[in-house]
């Protein structure tokens, strides 16, 4: 993060540098002017003659496009791009909740968009727009690039054209972010847009329910390092990106851009790569590979949420199994044993408890509790659960709690009573 401030202070001492010498100078003080060289020479002058592509012209003006191809043999960290056209039409079936059955990945479109500014709203322009997508050649990127703000219009025509040929589309945190933005471009250029005919996924939720309780940060570009074994080298951070932009338009060196085109290029390969990874565990859980017991836990808890309890307790003992860190482990082995419990199985989730009581852990108070329902109810061991509970309250004391041992006081004395007379 300092790093990210530092380079912000430093691009507005610049922005601040530019001002001051093109502010009305003096006949004694002329600002420094740098040759312009011949066309033939120039260095990133425009973008059209920096960057492979074509500027094309709409019936709404102009844009700049260009494409990429990653070919088959290549790969992306632990990827290989020729995997991703033998994924399975039904691949996205469980991580959608069935909204997208079945859809031929050559029918995916991934994307991105580069802003300028991440607050959103209608002051905030999607400059660049980067769509992937899968076919036998490879993974093939067309960007949609604006060289200044009149070219808006022009380049969502083309947007809209382009995704016409797709079914889904694919983002990362697209649904909060993406999207709703380019609807909104979309409607201040009194333009149809094309999203409300494609399913959308966005691959940020199911990230996160495998990865948040292991990893810091769950965004793309930590994904992409942790997951995918993949770490940039002297990458834009995404937080920059808007004042290398305005900087671009202030100055028309599109030499400021080529770091941006390739920011949102990693952006939307990286996306595509963990598409064969996120989805793939939710379609069969059970024969998901993760090295890490924490990426389980998510995974079993979604299994838990959509009513398939026995399928989440396997994956919750493959969990223990991997090894979990002491306070995921305690939560998990309390999970299970409630989970034990609500599937019948008394001894097994009595046991369970039992085992958690025995040592100390956040959990142990409440283990005991759960034993003490057990005697109480299921055994009608009134003493042995007065003495779970008591066990309870010396590690923690509740009013549920402290009504229990009341309770279960007096129907001993009760029954004591009887016995006597």
């Amino acid at each position: 993060m300092e790093d990210i401030q530092e380079q912000l202070a430093e691009l507005r001492r610049r922005i601040a540098r530019i001002d001051r010498k093109y502010a009305a100078p003096t006949s004694a003080q002329r600002p420094a002017l740098v040759p312009v060289p011949p066309p033939s020479h120039r260095c990133g002058q425009f973008i059209e003659e920096l960057m492979s592509g074509e500027v094309v012209r709409t019936g709404w003006g102009e844009h700049f496009e260009t494409e990429k191809l990653w070919e088959p043999h290549r790969r992306h960290g632990s990827v290989g791009i020729s995997d991703l056209a033998d994924l399975p039409d039904d691949l996205l079936d469980s991580l959608s909740a069935g909204a997208i059955a079945r859809a031929c990945p050559g029918r995916w479109a991934f994307l991105d968009t580069e802003t300028t500014g991440l607050a959103g709203g209608t002051g905030t322009y999607a400059f660049l727009i980067g769509v992937g997508s899968i076919d036998r050649g490879g993974f093939r990127l067309r960007q949609f690039f604006m060289r200044d703000y009149g070219e808006e219009a022009s380049l969502l025509a083309r947007l809209s054209e382009h995704l016409a040929q797709f079914d889904v589309l694919i983002t990362y945190n697209g649904k909060a972010y993406d999207q709703p933005l380019l609807e909104t471009r979309f409607r201040m250029a009194r333009s149809n847009h094309p999203f409300d005919r494609l399913e959308h996924l966005d691959l940020l939720f199911g990230a996160r329910r495998l990865w948040k309780l292991r990893l810091e940060s769950c965004r793309l570009v930590e994904l992409e390092h942790q997951i995918l074994g993949v770490e940039r080298q002297g990458d834009l951070p995404g937080a920059m990106i808007p004042y290398y932009y305005f900087d671009y338009l202030r100055t028309q060196q599109a030499i400021r851009l080529v770091p941006i085109f390739h920011h949102n290029a990693m952006d939307i390969l990286s996306l595509a790569c963990l598409t064969a990874i996120v989805p793939l565990a939710f379609r069969a859980p059970e024969r998901a590979v993760f090295r890490h017991g924490a990426d389980l836990i998510g995974l079993a808890r979604w299994l838990l949420q959509s009513e398939r309890p026995e399928e989440a307790l396997r994956l919750f003992r493959r969990a223990v199994d991997l090894g979990l860190p002491d306070d995921l482990l305690f939560k998990t082995l309390f999970e299970m044993a409630t989970m034990e419990k609500r599937l019948g199985r008394q001894e097994q989730a009595l046991a369970a408890f039992a085992d958690l009581a025995e040592t100390r852990n956040p959990y142990r108070a409440r283990a005991f509790e759960e034993m003490a329902k057990h005697y109480e109810h299921q055994k009608r061991d009134y003493a042995t659960a007065l003495e779970m509970t008591r066990s309870g309250l010396a590690l923690s004391e509740t009013p549920q709690m402290r009504r229990r041992e009341e309770r279960l006081s007096a129907r001993i004395a009760r029954r004591g009573g009887r016995m006597r007379s």
